[in-house]
């Protein structure tokens, strides 16, 4: 599972939240929670801009994931932003079942279509928890 900067800076913001809730249970042994050293500073830099007070929770959360860097090898989707490349490149590098993100925007075309992500399922945290439930 890899989390997308907006994951990390949603659980450090909201500790009571359902991004919050994921990192608990993959941190619990449930999934394998992966970031980027790239993911992971754009979340400590919009914390440090909005929300100060949140980074020792960010420091506290992120602890126990692993930071895989984008190989650089192959494609990103057309269409995808040239921002994000390094996201997605990141997940796959690291064969990620799951890209977990809140970026509609950029993401939105690719969410819950594995067969435009090589197989990868982009998701909301609120989509991930609510296909668990189905």
């Amino acid at each position: 599972m890899f989390l997308d900067a907006n994951v990390l800076f949603t659980a450090a913001h909201n500790p009571n939240g359902k991004a919050a809730l994921v990192l608990e249970l993959a941190n619990a042994g449930l999934w394998q929670p992966v970031t980027s050293p790239y993911a992971l500073e754009e979340a400590r830099r919009n914390l440090e801009r909005k929300y100060p007070a949140c980074l020792a929770e960010l420091d506290r959360r992120v602890a126990e994931l692993r930071l895989v860097v984008d190989s650089g090898l192959g494609d990103c989707p057309q269409g995808l932003a040239e921002k994000d490349c390094p996201i997605y490149l990141a997940a796959r590098s690291c064969q990620a079942d799951v890209l977990l993100t809140g970026d509609l925007r950029d993401f939105g075309f690719l969410m819950n279509a594995p067969d435009k992500t090589e197989g990868m399922c982009i998701q909301t945290v609120a989509d991930f928890l609510e296909s668990l439930s189905s």
